[in-house]
């Protein structure tokens, strides 16, 4: 019998936590060294578990006795694979970029001797003398962790490591409530719809509970398939435990004893960790029939997805859980009051439910003092394009996009000029640098004609085309149409048609006006957001950039030189140097060939424009330009050999 049955939560809750605490007392005061690797996806992707492996083996063979936990992101996706390694008397240090031989060096160096190599080192994470703390970073200076607190500090699979770190002590909180009271903690608090719409969350639970119906049920998207975004992945892989409770906390308030967590099976490490953590949240009696002894009973089930975008939206998502296929509904009736097995479902993101438990803990006013008025709390973003520091950050709603792309990110790589900033996901929206002092928050977002979405940001630079960028974005949400709605399915294929004309340099001067007639109908006729958001990116560049859409068609120009039919590559004469094949080594399709006096030509007829050539010509020559028009090529372009091999 569990001991949940004999006592009370409070009482029970307490043996789970001294026994927790006493776990991880031992594990931060012990006399080894400690050594602590990211192994979320971002992680492994980069080599994280052949430096997890190449550790074990070395110190198995030194015979060093040393602590190793695999954690989750940390955040710093740019310099993965990243480790964390503690000594006795010494701060952490963390490290960035570990290939195999680095972690070699670090046990020979540093956990066998005393050299802590600061050239591998991106900081320390404590005040010390021995070397620069990491948090002199603008990074860290501007970064409010709440969601992202325990994320690359805990074993995602060791409950106990959560619990330790303040975990469930909001659950017990809210049990000790009256569900009503919760709600209007979280009303007070004024948290919004991490998902993308920013619905007030009280206001939707309120409804759910409100609403008639023989049962009730929580359900959480983690259909996450915004092109760049990963924080809902990252969360479910690094602190599961957080989602979990605040399912848990959720269902309590709205009178639900049944939860499904909707994951995308293209996350099979998020299914893993969140597996895991249901089973050992049930086996201490933190979730099941009777919850920490109080009566209350509350189930969760992982649900996998296929992957189809549209089932991010609630009803779509409600229609693939029941075995149907994934097409949106006319709403109302909507899935508060008429959901799931026509029940009142609550639906919420991976963000919003890990949102819940610090909020019942600290309280609604804690959680209302961050942020602006009209938007509490905190954003993730996963910070992605051309910016140097990639990867999940998390900072106040209302910090500006100038100081997130510029001090936390790092800027511009390779001394290239920002351009613009997709934000909101392929339905979001680009913003142009006259915007970059606009404070990040759900309405100024969306009078800018974006939204704040899941949470993806994509940084552009000079050598993006707008045009082709929302192309791009129009291609993939066309794509991932459902095909219900005939504004939907046409309407965005329409717009691509005029779009891919546009890029190929046969656009005509009345697109522009039919493209903003498409999207005004597809706005107002498509069923759910992706059909009404899906000419954001359309309707941004218009607005921003409309300059380019007329270069392309009124002058057959690509501004950036990347629209493959209104570009050509041409080598300079004067520049290229007649010894070097480095160019005509590299070109996938034999275009380049030796002209006149050994000096490079490019067939322009059999030249398919990947930039091969211009990666590969030595930065001393530059010899490899990109031009467009293609109307600026020399008129006198030198053609192949003959097979006789003369010019």
């Amino acid at each position: 019998m569990k001991e949940s049955a004999v006592k009370s939560p409070q009482e029970t809750f307490e043996r789970i936590q001294e026994r927790a605490l006493a776990e991880w007392d031992a594990l931060s005061n012990s006399p080894k060294p400690r050594i602590t690797i990211g192994t979320a996806t971002c992680g492994r992707a980069a080599g994280a578990l052949e430096v997890l492996k190449t550790f074990k083996e070395e110190l198995a063979e030194k015979r060093v006795d040393a602590i190793i936990t695999e954690v989750g992101c940390m955040g710093h996706c740019y310099a993965e694979p990243l480790v964390v390694i503690t000594k006795p008397g010494l701060p952490p240090i963390c490290y960035g970029y570990v290939t195999p031989g680095i972690a070699a060096r670090l046990i020979s160096d540093y956990i066998l001797g005393n050299d802590p190599c600061p050239e591998f080192a991106l900081g320390a994470l404590e005040e010390n003398e021995l070397i620069p703390t990491i948090f002199d970073q603008p990074r860290f200076q501007y970064e409010k962790r709440i969601l992202l607190a325990r994320c690359g500090d805990i074993d995602p699979e060791d409950i106990n490591q959560y619990i330790a770190n303040g975990g469930y002590a909001a659950l017990l909180k809210a049990l000790g409530m009256a569900p009503q009271d919760i709600i209007e903690d979280i009303t007070r608090s004024g948290l919004r719809g991490r998902g993308g719409a920013g619905f007030p969350t009280g206001d939707k639970w309120q409804i759910c509970r409100d609403a008639p119906g023989t049962a009730r049920y929580v359900i959480c998207n983690a259909d996450e398939g915004d092109p760049g975004a990963f924080m809902d992945r990252a969360i479910l892989e690094s602190d599961p435990h957080s989602v979990i409770e605040g399912m848990i906390i959720a269902g309590y308030a709205v009178g639900a004893a049944k939860g499904y967590i909707y994951v995308r099976i293209e996350y099979p490490l998020a299914v893993a960790r969140v597996d895991t953590a249901l089973r050992q949240s049930a086996e201490l009696g933190l979730l099941g029939d009777d919850i920490m002894g109080h009566g209350f009973g509350f189930e969760i089930e992982v649900m996998r997805g296929s992957g189809a975008f549209v089932c991010g939206e609630e009803t779509a998502l409600i229609a693939s859980l029941e075995g149907r296929r994934g097409w949106p509904w006319h709403r109302p009736p909507f899935p508060a009051t008429e959901g799931l097995k026509n029940q009142p479902t609550l639906i919420n993101n991976v963000k919003t439910l890990a949102s819940v438990p610090p909020i019942i803990d600290r309280g609604a006013e804690w959680f209302a003092n961050i942020g602006t008025p009209a938007s509490k709390g905190t954003a993730v973003f996963a910070l992605a394009g051309k910016v140097l520091n990639t990867g999940l950050i998390e900072i106040p709603m209302g910090t500006t996009l100038r100081k997130l792309i510029f001090e936390v990110g790092g800027g511009i790589p390779n001394g290239r000029k920002f351009k613009a900033v997709q934000i909101g996901g392929p339905s979001g929206g680009c913003l142009p640098e006259s915007l970059l002092d606009l404070p990040i928050d759900f309405d100024s977002l969306t009078e800018a004609g974006a939204m704040m979405g899941s949470g993806g940001m994509v940084i552009l630079d000079e050598d993006n085309c707008m045009v082709d960028t929302a192309r791009y974005f129009l291609d993939f949400t066309r794509k991932e149409s459902c095909g219900k709605c005939t504004f939907c399915r046409l309407g965005t294929a329409q717009m691509l048609d005029i779009l891919e004309d546009i890029t190929r340099g046969e656009g005509n001067p009345g697109d522009i006006a039919l493209l903003e007639e498409l999207a005004a109908d597809i706005k107002g006729g498509a069923l759910c957001g992706l059909g009404k958001t899906a000419p954001n990116p359309i309707l941004t560049t218009l607005r921003y950039f409309h300059e380019e859409y007329e270069a392309h068609i009124a002058e057959k120009r690509c501004p950036a030189k990347v629209c493959p039919e209104l570009t050509a590559f041409y080598i300079l004469p004067v520049k290229c140097e007649r010894s070097c094949d480095a160019c005509v080594g590299s070109c996938p399709v034999e275009a380049i060939f030796s002209g006149k006096k050994g000096i490079k030509v490019i067939d322009q007829e059999k030249c398919v424009k990947c930039g091969s050539c211009v990666d590969a010509c030595p930065p001393q020559y530059s010899a490899v330009i990109r031009i467009s028009p293609v109307s600026e090529l020399p008129p006198s372009e030198p053609r192949p050999p003959d097979k006789n091999g003369k010019d």
